[in-house]
């Protein structure tokens, strides 16, 4: 996939409704960063049911991992085209290329540094009956401010659909409750 059909299709990346919703960052979510300085954040909330049937770092690779092909194709692309650095998308140390920088049974905190200014870090925190998602950005220089001006709208576009088809894919039983079904070499997911 060339690099600018992966962008445009991340820019047409159709709304989903219902189950998810953009939140106020809560203040002990940020505390989780380790980027010096955050120049954008965003967070949303999934409704889940039971989020604690798996961890948030399973979470994260279900979400991940386990979105539709065409839009986990087009991901890497997208975050290639920001000058995010990430890693192998075969090693338990990254989820999608995003390394796993902290990671207890309730968080995980994904980071990829940036060639172009650009850090980030992606937070997935499961709680009763939700999942947070945040974004953290560091914007070190007026060319990254702007770039990001540009895309933070798809951005929270995506992060939404991304959660929705999880949520959907869960509803269906097609998602495994202990993580991405890549890694599981077909198990099925079990009421």
């Amino acid at each position: 996939m060339v690099r600018d059909t992966a962008i445009g299709l991340l820019r047409k990346t159709p709304f989903a409704s219902g189950g998810v919703r953009q939140v106020a960052m809560p203040a002990a979510a940020r505390t989780l960063s380790t980027l010096s300085r955050i120049g954008y954040e965003d967070a949303f909330l999934l409704e889940t049911g039971q989020a604690r049937d798996r961890t948030a770092e399973q979470w994260a690779r279900a979400i991940l991992e386990d979105a539709p092909i065409a839009l986990r194709s087009a991901l890497p692309w997208g975050w290639f085209a920001l000058g995010l650095q990430h890693g192998s998308t075969r090693s338990d140390r990254f989820v999608l290329g995003w390394e796993v920088r902290r990671s207890t049974p309730d968080f995980v905190l994904l980071a990829a540094s940036s060639r172009l200014g650009l850090p980030a870090e992606l937070l997935f925190e499961r709680r009763q009956h939700t999942l947070l998602f945040a974004t953290f950005v560091q914007q070190e220089n007026p060319m990254a401010r702007a770039m990001w001006a540009g895309i933070a709208p798809p951005h929270r576009q995506v992060v939404r659909y991304l959660l929705e088809q999880a949520a959907a894919r869960r509803e269906t039983h097609d998602l495994d409750p202990r993580g991405s079904r890549t890694r599981l070499e077909g198990q099925k997911f079990s009421s």
